[in-house]
């Protein structure tokens, strides 16, 4: 599409959870050292957001933010990128001192903190570690804090030769069910064709994540235009849709750029998802996960997960079968043995025998910690074409 839809300004006045890429040629200034002045812009706009300066109230931030290597060669002294993995890394590890130094100096001024986090695609494909860099992000939204996310280069060797941080961005969104994913990049958004080589390429102001012509537009996976280009955010927008989080794809050096997309106002290219967050989630959950476990629950607790609305805590549980971990999917079945739901286990099998029958606030002082009140939180609970 060529123009902007009531659903596209809709949607970004909504959103309340928002992930934030933005890109080394940004970043550094076309790869010159760290930008303070427009990290300082950013950060400026995302302390606005969480602040509740714009229409709409508060909204919760994340910053993903490319650079460490760059900013780790220049501090270096290195003219060019080597190609050595020992030194990519080294540079990653000089260079994420002064990456969080600036984004901590800008944000502190405005008044807000900020977090490091540093992921790799391991951590949020293993489903403990996914779990728990997801209670932690939480936890940091909740106070009010800006996380600042890279990818942890300094000991994953493919995320530096395979890895980018579109991706890393998609993944974020999905982890903690982000309303929206902003991709800052140096072009003003998608076209029907590289402008650069056919005057006749037309600005899309608005398309369906997902949607395979959006790859041909950018050129293919074998295209230069392709190879860490648009092609890459295309495809970030398509993995983030799956969690129901649309993306906008914009200029990083538009005025104002966070605050006027949630305010409504429809700068760059933005890829709608179709499908509601809940809704993705739950089939998530449902469709595409292989059952551990199972848990039974008593009478009062079946009677509760029925309705929909609750979550289950350990006290409501009176057995537990099968070998399973924090964070894989387990049956929840009633005294019958029917299947009232399935969902993801906060604690480990072994863990919740011990917990059978218990309060939640003994949690700490039968297994010497407590990671959630719930055995299983109704947000990553489904119910079942079982369930009475």
């Amino acid at each position: 599409m060529t123009t902007t839809s009531n659903a596209s300004a809709e949607m970004l006045r909504g959103a309340r959870r928002i992930v934030v890429k933005v890109g080394s040629s940004l970043v550094t200034n076309e790869g010159r050292g760290l930008d303070a002045a427009a990290i300082g812009e950013w950060c400026r706009q995302l302390a606005a957001l969480v602040n509740g300066l714009v229409d709409g109230g508060r909204r919760e931030v994340v910053m993903v933010s490319s650079g460490a290597i760059a900013e780790g060669m220049k501090r270096l002294g290195w003219s060019s990128r080597p190609h050595a993995i020992n030194e990519l890394q080294a540079a990653a590890a000089v260079g994420q001192m002064g990456l969080a130094q600036m984004y901590e100096t800008q944000l502190r001024a405005s008044g807000i903190g900020s977090a490091q986090v540093l992921l790799t695609h391991a951590d949020l494909a293993d489903r403990e570690r996914y779990l728990n860099a997801r209670s932690t992000l939480m936890t940091l939204l909740k106070f009010g804090v800006v996380p600042v996310i890279n990818e942890n280069d300094t000991v994953v060797n493919d995320e530096i030769k395979f890895g980018d941080n579109d991706t890393l961005g998609a993944l974020v969104a999905n982890l903690i069910e982000a309303d929206l994913l902003v991709i800052l990049t140096d072009q003003k958004g998608l076209f029907t064709a590289d402008p650069r080589k056919d005057p006749a390429a037309v600005f899309v102001h608005e398309a369906r994540a997902g949607d395979p012509a959006l790859e041909a537009m950018a050129g293919g996976a074998g295209s230069a235009l392709g190879r860490g280009g648009m092609l890459t955010k295309i495809l970030a927008a398509r993995r983030a849709a799956g969690s129901g989080a649309s993306t906008v794809i914009a200029w990083g050096r538009e005025p104002d750029a966070l605050l006027r997309l949630v305010s409504g106002e429809p700068i760059g290219t933005v890829l709608l998802a179709q499908t509601a967050k809940q809704q993705a989630r739950k089939q998530w959950i449902a469709d595409h996960l292989q059952l551990r476990g199972a848990l039974t629950v008593d009478d009062g607790a079946a009677t509760r997960l029925r309705a929909g609305t609750a979550s289950l805590l350990p006290i409501g549980m009176v057995a537990v079968e099968g070998d399973f971990s924090r964070g894989e999917v387990i049956a929840i079945q009633d005294g019958e043995g029917a299947e009232i739901a399935r969902g993801l286990a906060n604690y480990a099998s072994a863990e919740a025998r011990l917990l059978c029958r218990k309060a939640s606030a003994e949690i700490e002082r039968l297994l010497g910690y407590a990671a959630e009140p719930e055995m299983v939180h109704r947000d990553n609970l489904v119910l079942t074409s079982r369930a009475g």
